[in-house]
């Protein structure tokens, strides 16, 4: 599975549960390095903090790989350097997706493999709305 800030969200625990439970698989946490500054330690914190929730969900090892800040290129990596059957891929909604803006499912389904997208939900609270009852 392909994901940044979402790597960790009951969306794509429920995915990975629901595939685990359907045979045994090797699953690999791939981590984007931001593309906003790619010498950050952010794409570490992500394995960090995901992983664990990923192998409770997954009730096995979570492989974590930390890649290119390109999510097309990063899991076109991974895929020259390991067998991969299929690709999650976990995004923002997308009102704020920049992954859906730039069609990132579709471009890794040009790669050949079986694309399944996991959309996290998005907040019915306003950020303002949240930042006014704090005054």
């Amino acid at each position: 599975m392909v994901a940044h800030r979402t790597a960790a969200t009951p969306q794509l625990l429920d995915a990975v549960r629901r595939r685990a439970q359907v045979g045994r698989c090797k699953v690999t946490l791939l981590v984007p390095k931001p593309y906003w500054d790619p010498h950050t330690e952010e794409a570490e914190l992500v394995v960090e903090l995901a992983v664990p929730l990923l192998e409770e969900a997954a009730g096995r090892r979570v492989d974590a790989v930390i890649g290119d800040s390109d999510p097309v290129e990063a899991v076109r990596e991974l895929v020259a350097a390991t067998a991969v059957n299929e690709v999650i891929v976990s995004t923002l909604p997308k009102r704020v997706s920049r992954w859906l803006r730039r069609d990132v499912p579709s471009r890794l389904r040009a790669l050949g493999l079986p694309v399944t997208v996991v959309t996290a939900e998005q907040s019915s609270r306003s950020l303002l709305a949240n930042v006014n009852a704090e005054r």
